[in-house]
């Protein structure tokens, strides 16, 4: 019995999904963050994202940030509408949105899922180098939740972004 028909015969599966589904890609996963600031930071800084587009909603008092990690920065269109299109076609885009004034309360903080009551658990990127990766957040200061080391599973991390959320780094390539 092959790998997909094994995963085929999962209950719940559609083996065979409808037409009408082709070409839909799964384009971004929204975290709502305190600190606008510190969180752009995280994530072009640390982990390399590029911030795409930016939408103030001034009235409604929030504001949008869409990132994407891209090797080659030129793909990105310049000038809208081609730049939505573009950034509405790609897989694996980061939302953050920022709810105004939440910076400034030393009381605010987002639940990240990890606690109770469980919910959302991680968001993952994958580095060439996991070990190389790790040695760099290590050096940056960056909050682990868990490390190489830790436990039995030695080939992923988990480091913490701004908010307390997880951002699991792994290798897709095989460390041994």
């Amino acid at each position: 019995m092959s790998l997909q028909t094994q995963l085929d015969a999962v209950p719940g599966v559609t083996a065979a999904p409808e037409a009408a589904t082709r070409g839909f890609v799964f384009n971004h996963t929204m975290l709502r963050i305190k600190d606008p600031a510190a969180s752009l930071d995280f994530y072009t800084r640390v982990l390399g994202f590029t911030l795409v587009r930016r939408r103030d909603f001034d009235e409604a008092k929030f504001s949008l940030y869409f990132l994407v990690l891209v090797a080659d920065k030129s793909a990105i269109p310049a000038e809208e509408p081609a730049r939505g299109e573009w950034l509405l076609s790609q897989p694996g885009v980061l939302e953050l949105t920022h709810n105004h004034g939440t910076e400034t309360d030393a009381e605010f903080a987002y639940h990240h899922g990890n606690s109770e009551p469980r919910g959302f658990g991680h968001i993952c990127v994958s580095v060439p180098d996991v070990e190389a990766a790790c040695a760099r957040f290590e050096a940056l200061g960056v909050a682990f939740q868990k490390r190489l080391t830790d436990g039995r599973m030695k080939d992923i991390a988990f480091i913490k972004d701004p908010d307390g959320y997880w951002v699991e780094i792994l290798q897709p390539t095989s460390r041994i």
